[in-house]
C-alpha cells in the first residue's frame, strides 16, 4: 500500500468536504479491520525498509511492572536512540517532519529530536474493538459534520473517507471507560521558570456511568470536571464540561465555580477560541486535548498519509523519579527526556471557513493511525505565519490497554514561551482507569461541594 500523500481506501478528493453525510462503509470493506487493518484502522503492514513494523497486537497487559503509585515501567527503557536530529543535520531528515517541527531547530539551535527504534505499542480492550466494527458499519454524520449519529464509545470511521471523519475519530478516540488522575500544567517563563498548576481530573464515557440508562434520552457523549488543587488562590475554582454528540442540536454545555465567589455559573466561553483559564494567553479552549469541541469553524482537507517522526513511547518523560523543574528549560521542554519514533499519520488540513472566526486561520493535524491521537498540530494564523506548534508525547497505558499521552507541549514560535500539559511526576497518584461515577456527580450543583477549599 502506498503511503505518499495521498488518500486510502478508495475515498477521493470530493470527500474532502465537511458536509458529507456519508461515513458508514460496507460489510465487504468493514471485514478489512480482521484482516489488513488493525481493530481500530491501521494498516497492520509494516513499511517497504522495514522501519515501522507490521502491528501485532500492541502491548501485553503486562508488559512491565506497576509501582505503587501506578507508575508504569517502560518497556523500552534498555534502547539506546538510534540517532539524533539537530539543526546540523536537518537537512538529511525534512521530509520526515512538519514545518513546524522544523521552525522549533531554526528557533533554538540546541534543539534536538532522539529517535529510536519504531513500537506500534497502542491497543484497545476487547469491547472497543467491537464498537469500532459496528461503527464501521452504522455511524453516520448529522447535518454538516458537526455530530454523530448510530455512534457508540470510540472510533466513529475506522475506515475514513474524509478529514471530517479523521478528527471525529480524534476527539471520540479511547481514552478509558472512565479515568481520574492528577495532573500539572506549566507555563514557563523564557528563562524556563513556572509555577505548576495541578487539577484534579475526572472523565467518563455516559455509557459506562454506574447509573446508566439507556432507555433514557441524552446527547452527552462524555462528562468531564476539573479542580484545581494548587497553587492556593486558585485553588477550589472546577470546570464542568457536558460534551454533546449532535453539536447542531445542542451545543457543549460548561459551568465553571469560582471557590472566591463561591458562585456556580455557565461558560459558553469554554469552547473555541476562548481564553483558557491559568495559561497566561498560551493556549485556548481548543487547544486542550491537541484538539476538543465542534469542528464547524473549519473545512477539512484530508491529505493523505505519511510517515513522520513523532514522540512516541514517552515512558522516560512519565517517570517519577523526574522533578519539574528537570523537565522545563527554557524555549521548550527538556528533549534529552523525549521520545520520537517513525509512524505513519493522517495528514488533515482545517481552514477557518468564510464569515467564521477563530484566532488559528490555519491548523495542521498529523493524526497517529494506531491510537487516532494528534500527535503535531501546526497552527497558523490570519496571515498564514506558523505561529505555534503542538506535540503530543504518547504512551501506552498497557495495563489498561489504553493508549494516551502523558504531557503535551504548545510552542509559540512569536513570544518564544510555551505550555507543558498533563504531567503527573511528582504527584502521589497515577491514573486510575475504569472508576465508577454517578450522572449526579457532574450536575451544577454538585460543583459547589467539588469546590470547597
Amino acid at each position: 500500500m502506498n503511503i505518499s500523500k495521498s488518500v486510502f481506501h478508495g475515498s477521493a478528493l470530493s470527500l474532502l468536504l465537511c458536509t458529507s453525510a456519508m461515513a458508514a462503509v460496507s460489510p465487504e470493506e468493514a471485514a478489512k479491520l480482521e484482516t489488513t487493518l488493525t481493530p481500530v484502522g491501521a494498516e497492520r503492514a509494516g513499511n517497504a525498509d522495514g522501519t515501522i513494523p507490521a502491528w501485532t497486537g500492541g502491548l501485553a497487559k503486562n508488559a512491565g511492572a506497576i509501582d505503587s503509585a501506578g507508575f508504569l515501567a517502560d518497556p523500552y527503557g534498555s534502547e539506546q536512540a538510534l540517532f539524533s536530529i539537530t539543526s546540523q543535520n536537518l537537512e538529511q531528515y525534512k521530509s520526515r517532519l512538519t514545518p513546524g517541527q522544523v521552525a522549533m531547530f531554526k528557533r533554538y539551535p540546541d534543539y534536538r529530536m532522539n529517535v529510536y527504534p519504531t513500537h506500534r505499542s497502542a491497543n484497545v480492550p476487547p469491547s472497543i474493538v467491537e464498537a469500532a466494527r459496528k461503527n464501521a458499519l452504522n455511524t453516520t454524520l448529522v447535518a454538516g459534520g458537526n455530530g454523530l449519529e448510530h455512534f457508540t464509545k470510540a472510533y466513529p470511521f475506522p475506515i475514513p473517507g474524509n478529514g471530517l471523519e479523521v478528527i471525529w475519530n480524534h476527539i471520540t478516540r479511547y481514552r478509558g471507560d472512565s479515568v481520574k488522575r492528577q495532573m500539572v500544567q506549566i507555563v514557563p517563563d523564557v528563562q524556563g521558570n513556572g509555577t505548576p498548576v495541578t487539577f484534579a481530573h475526572q472523565y467518563v464515557l455516559r455509557e459506562s456511568l454506574a447509573d446508566y440508562d439507556p432507555a433514557k434520552p441524552s446527547n452527552v457523549l462524555f462528562y468531564n470536571k476539573q479542580t484545581v488543587v494548587a497553587p492556593a488562590r486558585l485553588a477550589g475554582n472546577v470546570e464542568l464540561v457536558h460534551e454533546t454528540l449532535d453539536q447542531v442540536r445542542e451545543p457543549r454545555q460548561a459551568w465553571i465555580y469560582n471557590a472566591g465567589q463561591r458562585r456556580v455559573r455557565r461558560a459558553p466561553q469554554v469552547a473555541y477560541d476562548g481564553p483558557a483559564a491559568s495559561t497566561d494567553g498560551q493556549r485556548v479552549v481548543d487547544n486542550y486535548d491537541m484538539f476538543n469541541g465542534a469542528p464547524d469553524r473549519y473545512d477539512w482537507q484530508l491529505v493523505g498519509k505519511q510517515e513522520l517522526y513523532i514522540p512516541y513511547n514517552s515512558y522516560k518523560l512519565d517517570s517519577p523519579t523526574l522533578k519539574y523543574a528537570e523537565i522545563t528549560k527554557a524555549g521548550h521542554i527538556n528533549q534529552d527526556l523525549a521520545r520520537y519514533e517513525l509512524h505513519r499519520v493522517w495528514h488533515v488540513v482545517a481552514t477557518l471557513k468564510p464569515g467564521q472566526r477563530h484566532v488559528y486561520a490555519k491548523r495542521d493535524f498529523y493524526i497517529d493511525e494506531d491510537s487516532w491521537q494528534a500527535a503535531v498540530i501546526d497552527h497558523y494564523d490570519g496571515r498564514n505565519t506558523l505561529w505555534r506548534v503542538a506535540e503530543a508525547h504518547q504512551l501506552s497505558y498497557y495495563n489498561s490497554q489504553v493508549p494516551w499521552y502523558t504531557a503535551e507541549t504548545l510552542n509559540d514560535m512569536v513570544s518564544g514561551r510555551y505550555l507543558v500539559l498533563g504531567l503527573k511526576n511528582e504527584e502521589k497518584s497515577n491514573y486510575q482507569f475504569g472508576v465508577k461515577a454517578l450522572e449526579a456527580e457532574f450536575t451544577p450543583n454538585a460543583l459547589r461541594q467539588s469546590g470547597v477549599r
